[in-house]
């Protein structure tokens, strides 16, 4: 490959800024860079990003993947966790970085520059429902970790993760997937040429009863048509998605209940009606245009989301007779634009890329919050009609001094308003917030495949828009005090690279991460509130080796350590932060017909409550698959969930409860079980 053609094919993989400064690839070259996409899974990170922790998932490594759920895709980025505490249908749970992220908050997650997060959300705030991702379709996920980009925004303090969809797929596919507990579940994907692009298009259907008591009976379908002309960084695409699934929860369920006999067993539940049912649709598009000393780029979408939940977490503790169910419905439509501008300059010998971008985006938003029995309505707690608009506008500027220096600096303004319209008119009104967020990234090599990192940035994440406005809580009627519009947070770091010892790709980052005031989970509400400032220390470090030509190793470890930094007699720990978690990998390919994988996750324990004299215990999964290819377009799979067969807790919550029966709440531990040991087998033909 010519050297120009291979600066276009690296600058358009990695989608960096430099990408602008080379002219169209030719056909030859998109065909090229599909298969980078499709081959490449850690590739070289040197000279190409501003920090040790951030990288670039291949589609190799996703495809590498052995997920029980599509969320868990998000578990190729070092140091993430990602469980669930309910029905297969609801968003999961987020572990990173010392925190427990609820169900998405400061971990903001895109595919194709959509917006996941949904903010101001009945359940939990940037509640991040993956349920749609068809993981076949992945064609790369790009991380970053901290605040120190100017380009992410709201929710992205622990980190972000962008997915990203191929336009093209290299062979149509089809498969059928059969496994324990009524698992079953389609796939038709293909992209012909059409007209003068390339029309993508993916049909899902899936079903789980899961291993519980009372079946999850899951049900989704899933549905993507795509229409792509040009290349990726000379192009544009049009993009349609549907998502509608519904389920049963089992929701966690307290340790006493099994010690006293009110529960048969582990996988048992305490509300055989919780559940529901959600649907997603979108149509979307992203323009791209890049000449010889500038790029644009621009994307809208227009995304309709609906979430009927039902859930019992306290059981009969506020209602002996009705018990404690309670609905949270949410309805809401949000579009949004996003462009960019980048020049390149070339000032006093120095590469300059100068980028200049705005976010907008607008959420019209039902919700509510309603006590139910057997998920019909019994009374209303709250109902209320949410706007929230914010746009965002940023300047990046990343300059290389010399071939061992250079730098990254950002700038960026975020502009909020909220609109409640409630049932209360108390906690009804307008609010608005700004804030201004800066960061700094030095980076220092390479020496002998070496490069070294200080960042150093500011970002935020934004409360729920009726918490800038409740004055009476709707439940206790007592006074109570608003939440700021948005809430700032601190980091700096030190990272390092490297890839001197031959076949082996190293990355070390230390970290400290400060919060002005961290989110925290209320078990009889179902819901998250604003509280303490916080801070976190912690350490990273993440390996790829290249054992031989047919086996690759994984390792993955993190260590963090997070502190309330107010005093309070009632303690300084952060209730459900992350401590420990490690991935250890292995990938063999190229066995003659055979490949395969097996991946052992490390979830260790957690404060449970501020004392931390009750704590989670840890656990560890052991997931795997072997495949046979039988020929170049048929393949036979199998996947093994937990094959140790563990009886660990998928999550654990403290709280008072009480059951049927009892005359007081009881404070108890709540589990949510690990799946037992169970397979699937799929059967792939491609064409």
């Amino acid at each position: 490959m010519k050297q120009k053609e291979l600066a276009h094919l690296i600058a358009t993989v990695l989608a960096t800024p430099f990408m602008f400064m080379l002219p169209n690839l030719a056909r030859a070259d998109d065909s090229v860079l599909h298969r980078v996409l499709l081959d490449g899974s850690r590739g070289s990170q040197l000279g190409l990003t501003d920090a040790a922790n951030a990288g670039m998932v291949g589609q190799k490594k996703l495809e590498a993947m052995t997920t029980y759920r599509p969320g868990e895709l998000l578990e190729a980025i070092p140091g993430v966790i990602v469980s669930q505490h309910s029905g297969e249908g609801k968003a999961n749970q987020f572990y990173l970085r010392g925190f427990n992220l609820d169900h998405g908050t400061d971990l903001r997650t895109t595919l194709d520059d959509m917006p996941v997060n949904q903010r101001s959300h009945s359940h939990g705030q940037g509640w991040t429902d993956l349920n749609f991702l068809i993981p076949e379709l992945a064609a790369r996920m790009d991380y970053k970790k901290g605040p120190y980009s100017s380009t992410t925004g709201d929710f992205s303090s622990a980190g972000s993760a962008a997915i990203t969809y191929a336009n093209r797929l290299s062979r149509n596919i089809a498969s059928a997937t059969l496994g324990e507990n009524n698992f079953a579940r389609t796939l038709l994907a293909g992209s012909p040429d059409f007209a003068t692009g390339s029309f993508l298009y993916a049909l899902e259907l899936m079903r789980n009863d899961g291993p519980f008591t009372r079946p999850d009976d899951f049900k989704k379908v899933n549905a993507v048509m795509r229409y792509s002309e040009g290349f990726a960084n000379n192009g544009f695409n049009l993009t349609a998605m549907l998502y509608r699934g519904s389920w049963n929860s089992t929701d966690q369920i307290p340790q006493r209940a099994l010690r006293d006999g009110t529960l048969s067993n582990r996988l048992d539940t305490i509300d055989k009606t919780d559940g529901g049912a959600a649907h997603r649709y979108s149509l979307s598009g992203v323009w791209r245009r890049t000449g010889a000393d500038d790029a644009s780029k621009v994307n809208a979408y227009l995304i309709q989301n609906q979430l009927d939940l039902f859930s019992n977490f306290t059981y009969f503790m506020d209602d002996p007779v009705n018990g404690d169910q309670f609905s949270q419905p949410d309805r809401r439509v949000t579009g949004g634009i996003n462009a960019s501008h980048t020049w390149h300059t070339h000032f006093q010998g120095n590469n300059t890329d100068i980028t200049l971008g705005s976010q907008l985006q607008n959420d019209n938003i039902f919700n509510g919050l309603y006590k139910t029995r057997a998920r019909q309505t019994l009374s209303t707690v709250r109902q209320d009609h949410i706007t929230e608009t914010s746009l965002g506008v940023y300047l990046d500027a990343s300059t290389r001094w010399t071939d061992f220096f250079r730098t990254n600096f950002g700038l960026r303004h975020d502009a909020y308003q909220f609109k409640v319209n409630g049932d209360h008119q108390e906690n009804s009104g307008k609010a608005s917030d700004q804030m201004w967020s800066s960061n700094a990234s030095l980076v220092f090599g390479p020496w002998q495949k070496t490069e070294f990192y200080l960042n150093l940035g500011n970002g935020f994440h934004s409360n729920d828009a009726r918490a800038t406005l409740t004055t009476i809580d709707p439940q206790s009627l007592e006074t109570t005090a608003r939440s700021p519009g948005l809430v700032r947070s601190h980091g700096i770091e030190l990272g390092v690279r490297s890839e001197f010892i031959p076949k082996l790709q190293s990355s070390f980052a230390v970290y400290r991460l400060d919060f002005d005031s961290e989110l925290s989970f209320v078990g009889d509400a179902g819901t998250t509130e604003a509280g303490r400032p916080s801070r976190r220390y912690g350490i990273e470090m993440s390996h790829n080796y290249q054992a031989t030509d047919w086996l690759s190793i994984d390792f993955d470890a993190a260590y963090a350590k997070a502190r309330s930094r107010d005093f309070n007699p009632a303690g300084s720990y952060v209730v459900g932060a992350v401590e420990g978690v490690a991935q250890l990998s292995a990938n063999f390919e190229k066995l003659g017909n055979w490949s395969g994988a097996l991946r052992l996750r490390y979830f260790g324990p957690r404060a449970l409550i501020e004392d931390n004299t009750v704590r989670s215990r840890p656990s560890a999964t052991l997931n795997g698959r072997i495949s046979y290819r039988f020929s170049p377009t048929l393949k036979l799979e199998l996947e093994g969930f937990n094959l140790s067969n563990r009886k660990d807790s998928a999550i654990d919550y403290y709280y008072a409860s009480q059951l049927k029966g009892e005359t007081t709440a009881k404070e108890d531990i709540h589990f949510h079980p690990l799946e037992p040991r169970s397979f699937r087998v799929m059967m792939v033909k491609s064409f």
